[in-house]
């Protein structure tokens, strides 16, 4: 098998197993009262990163992969890492807040607000460019920038209306 089969391998298999987490996570935080907010861009992300993920697949199975890429591409699932670390079972894929929870402070939170956000970009750049694709990292980077600034205007919303909404007894 070739490296970059490996690489898109081991890619699909991290995504598939943090979409398993994320869902895990999720009905976790609506059985502790949740409340999901704006879900409806969530498809947009979906439909973002399915087609990211497929292109790779078509475009970059039989390419060679660029190892100086590929170890910032590495960097950044230590950063990943951590981040989901950080969130704990707070981590998942759409927008939930608890009411009275407060927001996390720790890992690279202390530093970011949203770290995730940032480890993503990168990604959606970097694996590209891990097989010579810069037109494929330019695209996909200028479209989830898109995504991100409605994800991320929802998201401050909804912590912002969390911070306000008194603890359920």
């Amino acid at each position: 098998m070739s490296l970059s089969l490996a690489i898109l391998g081991v890619v699909t298999a991290q995504r598939a197993g943090e979409l398993v987490l994320a869902r895990r996570n999720t009905a976790r935080l609506l059985a502790r009262g949740g409340t999901e907010h704006a879900p409806g861009h969530y498809l947009l992300i979906v439909a973002l990163h399915a087609c990211w993920l497929a292109g790779l697949w078509a475009l970059a199975w039989h390419r060679s992969a660029a190892l100086g890429w590929l170890a910032v591409y590495i960097a950044l699932q230590g950063l990943r890492v951590w981040t989901l670390w950080s969130l704990g079972s707070r981590w998942t894929t759409r927008i939930i807040t608890v009411p009275g929870e407060a927001l996390v402070r720790r890992g690279p939170y202390r530093f970011l607000p949203h770290p995730n956000y940032l480890v993503v970009a990168g990604e959606i750049l970097v694996l590209p460019l891990v097989f010579g694709l810069w037109t494929y990292a330019i695209v996909f980077s200028l479209a989830n920038a898109a995504v991100l600034a409605i994800r991320i205007r929802a998201e401050n919303r909804a912590l912002h209306h969390d911070q306000h909404t008194p603890a359920r007894p």
